[in-house]
């Protein structure tokens, strides 16, 4: 142990007539105790919440979406192999969307129709695997004569289905007839119904057999989209850009964090805002710190003034209070960091907060990222420390023999 850190240590326990300052130093640490933790816990329930939102949307969007500006889709095949060849790329499958109004005997409402081939990669529907869709979708499958339909369940409440009913399908790709434009029509069976957790799909969407869609639109042959999924989500721009690189014009691609900008931009922004306003807590800490050791200086005036005169260097004076102050910090940043991290992982285990039904969530969503826990833990200790540098200036300024004569 050096010198300073010896002297700091000895000053951190103060004598009776320093209780004050030790009682500023005590509130100084549970103030920063109290900003980091309360730190540590927003952002991990912040990250938590991102990545419920991701594995969601990622629950019935493909990664990446590949469309053709023409419409034209020709040579669908050889383009679906070059898309598969690039590295990244795990799976490729045709898609066609539409709009279409959905009529049960009892309700009628609009709904987006997802055509896809149950064999290719699908977005995996939570409580559904591949084989599960193949069975509902699939007209040859246990559903009998009408083709399968899997609604989301708002969707469903809305219109008043429920698994084994039939209902019919309104497209606007119908014909002219001698009586005026006619939709084209058609039946389905509801064979499964399907909870996203995001009221958007769950509300509008509904999932058909690629062939049954195409039938709908009167085209054999439509296409309304490639669906890409990627092996690393996060990877997406890149294979996007080398999808695009390799077909050129006249596709396009969007992938998954452009289609959905807006809502991770906003948590990307609440998560920045937490961390700037929960830090003023350990900003005012850090003042209580300047505090502390401003007056401590005051009281040791004459200990630093015998200190100089035995041959105490400016440094070494600086280096006592700055040594004391990020005692402080670093005990403070600890015990915070300690209990930030124990209370969010008690979140995580036994979930004992329950959210209203207006949230998309049941519980409290809480992820710890140990790169936000370093950061939140460098910035208080940063903020510590420059709350010395006025504090430890003034002591090392201190001329020994006035302090003497005066102190």
């Amino acid at each position: 142990m050096s010198l300073e850190t010896f002297i700091a240590g000895r000053y951190l326990k103060a004598k009776r007539r320093e209780g004050f300052i030790s009682l500023i130093t005590l509130l100084s640490i549970a103030g920063v105790t109290l900003g980091v933790m309360a730190l540590v816990i927003v952002i991990a329930v912040m990250s938590g919440a991102e990545t419920e939102f991701r594995n969601r949307i990622l629950g019935v969007e493909p990664h990446i979406l590949v469309m053709d500006a023409s419409g034209g889709y020709q040579g669908i095949d050889a383009t679906e192999a070059t898309i598969r060849g690039i590295d990244g790329v795990t799976s490729v499958s045709s898609m066609v969307f539409t709009q279409t109004m959905i009529k049960t005997s009892v309700g009628l409402s609009g709904a987006v129709i997802r055509g896809v081939d149950p064999h290719g990669q699908v977005s995996l529907i939570k409580g559904y695997t591949r084989v599960d869709m193949e069975n509902r979708l699939t007209p040859s499958g246990p559903n009998g004569v009408l083709p399968g339909i899997v609604l989301g369940r708002e969707l469903a409440k809305n219109i008043g289905a429920s698994v084994g009913d039939a209902l019919v399908l309104m497209s606007p790709g119908g014909m002219i007839s001698p009586v005026g434009y006619m939709p084209s029509l058609k039946r389905f069976l509801v064979t499964g119904l399907f909870e996203s957790g995001m009221y958007e799909y769950d509300s509008s969407l509904a999932w058909v057999h690629l062939d049954e869609a195409r039938k709908l639109l009167g085209s054999k042959d439509r296409i309304s989209a490639l669906g890409v999924w990627v092996e690393d989500v996060f990877s997406a721009a890149y294979v996007k850009n080398a999808i695009l690189k390799n077909l050129g014009s006249p596709y396009y691609a969007r992938d998954w964090m452009e289609m959905n900008q807006s809502l991770f931009s906003a948590l990307k922004l609440e998560k920045t805002a937490m961390f700037i306003i929960l830090t003023l807590i350990v900003l005012v800490a850090a003042f209580n710190i300047t505090s502390a050791l401003i007056m401590m200086v005051m009281e040791k005036t004459r200990d630093i003034a015998i200190l100089k005169a035995m041959g105490a260097t400016s440094t070494m004076i600086r280096k006592i209070f700055i040594f004391q102050g990020m005692i402080v910090g670093l005990t403070g940043t600890a015990l915070g960091t300690f209990l930030g991290v124990f209370i969010c992982v008690i979140l995580k285990k036994y979930q004992f907060i329950t959210l209203p039904s207006a949230y998309p969530f049941s519980t409290l969503p809480v992820q710890l990222e140990y790169l936000d826990v370093i950061l939140i833990a460098a910035s208080s200790m940063v903020l510590c420390l420059l709350s010395t540098i006025y504090p430890c200036r003034r002591a090392a300024a201190m001329d020994p023999v006035e302090a003497l004569r005066y102190g």
